[in-house]
């Protein structure tokens, strides 16, 4: 490695840093819920070294647990992560001299807080390399949660296990609380939804229900969430 892609990796590892202290709690967490469901510690562990998208492991874990078919756990990963689609097609063309192989494996290492940091970094220090650096310290911190969480769980107090057991909610709630105070309408949707699931539970089993009521109420978010009220309201924040 040159000198130059050195100091732009290093320089990627140490933007990453303060992610740390998120990543590894809910790492340990993570891995505790699935101990919890069942799972070994190698599998739990497999599975963040493969998949390395907490919302959706945690999620997954949690259809387990209430008895989903592997078919329904898919397609909602597979529907939660639809974002990263779009945060890969951002992030890849930022790197617009860099080869295809390495795009890939920068891909791979998508995360809400890894796109945050990159597409917000000065055009100049947007390489492959320093999102190597990015990604080497949130992949590492997550899969050292869970290996910590995956070992501690034989340990620790069952009250404490069992608490964190709302880690997955939690996340949820910390993701959403932010917009939801700027768009009432994006507010007015997440509860349609959440009354939208409960009314399926009752004719369809949970997680189809998840995945209907998600579908459904998406589509009628794309005709009644106003996006450009967020806009507005970063652009008057700016101006003050």
């Amino acid at each position: 490695m040159t000198e130059n892609k050195k100091k732009q990796y290093l320089t990627g590892v140490k933007a990453a840093i303060p992610v740390i202290l998120g990543f590894v709690p809910v790492g340990i967490a993570y891995a505790i819920m699935a101990r919890q469901a069942g799972f070994t510690i190698l599998q739990t562990c497999v599975m963040s070294l493969t998949v390395f998208a907490g919302a959706s492991q945690m999620m997954a874990v949690g259809m387990y647990v209430q008895g989903a078919s592997m078919i329904a756990m898919i397609l909602a990963t597979f529907i939660l992560n639809l974002r990263h689609l779009i945060m890969s097609v951002c992030v890849v063309n930022r790197m617009r001299k860099d080869s295809v192989k390495i795009k890939l494996l920068a891909a791979f290492g998508v995360t809400d807080e890894s796109f945050a940091i990159f597409t917000t970094e000065k055009e100049e220090k947007c390489s492959a390399i320093y999102f190597l650096g990015l990604i080497t310290v949130t992949y590492t911190s997550w899969n050292v949660g869970t290996l910590i969480g995956a070992v501690a769980s034989d340990f620790l107090p069952a009250i404490i296990t069992a608490s964190l057991g709302i880690a997955l909610y939690a996340m949820f709630i910390g993701i959403l609380v932010p917009n939801l105070t700027k768009n009432w309408r994006l507010g007015l949707l997440v509860v349609l939804t959440a009354v939208c699931n409960s009314i399926l539970t009752q004719f369809m089993e949970s997680s189809w229900a998840l995945i209907v009521s998600t579908l459904l109420c998406a589509f009628i978010g794309v005709f009644f969430v106003d996006l450009e009220v967020d806009v507005k309201e970063e652009n008057k924040n700016g101006q003050r």
